[in-house]
């Protein structure tokens, strides 16, 4: 398939998200949430929680609303153990990111843009949802990202995003920039900060 058919089938593979790293608890409800220490070996590396996460997402891979502004996008992935190649069934998968306006629903009971759902017997994971627009981080533009917090009962969690190439904001972004995030760059071309796709 070429990029113009990816474009139109709006269809990106996220990822495949291993389980590795260390758990991340809290003690208390109140307790702030310290940034994934991810350090596993395959594709998918640990970035930052940042400040917008909420606990208790809806369960639902369909994200989509009426009136909902944006380019619909379906993000597909699957989670693997530690060795990379075997599926892992029952592992709750959460995503959230900002609306095409850079803003992120922080209190609602809506809980737009944020979802959870588990993975199958073949450790898939689908959500529908839009390309998330881009907001101010001090003086520069973050670049659009998904945030991915992945979690299962007898493996140790991560907490990472995706972002787009193409995105001119990934070159001064302190976090898109590393090294380590370069596998978790798709192939989808943001053209402005409202998440609008260019060919």
């Amino acid at each position: 398939m070429n990029r113009k058919e990816f474009i139109k089938s709006s269809t990106m593979a996220a990822f495949a998200i291993t389980t590795m790293g260390c758990v991340v608890k809290r003690n208390a409800e109140s307790e702030e949430l310290p940034e994934s220490t991810h350090t596993g070996d395959c594709a998918t590396t640990n970035d930052i929680l940042g400040p917008f996460y909420r606990p208790d997402a809806p369960d639902q891979s369909d994200m989509t609303f009426a009136g909902l502004d944006g380019s619909q996008v379906t993000i597909k992935g699957m989670v693997y153990t530690d060795d990379c190649t075997t599926a892992l069934e029952d592992v709750k998968v959460e995503i959230w990111h900002c609306d095409t306006h850079g803003d992120y629903d922080n209190d609602s009971s809506d809980f737009r843009h944020r979802a959870q759902q588990t993975s199958d017997k073949n450790g898939e994971y689908q959500f529908k949802t839009i390309l998330p627009g881009k907001y101010l981080n001090g003086k520069l533009y973050r670049p659009a990202h998904i945030h991915f917090r992945v979690s299962h009962k007898d493996h140790q969690e991560l907490i990472s995003q995706i972002y787009f190439s193409g995105d001119p904001h990934i070159v001064e972004d302190p976090w898109a920039s590393q090294e380590k995030a370069k596998a978790r760059i798709l192939p989808i071309i943001l053209e402005d900060t409202k998440g609008n796709l260019a060919v």
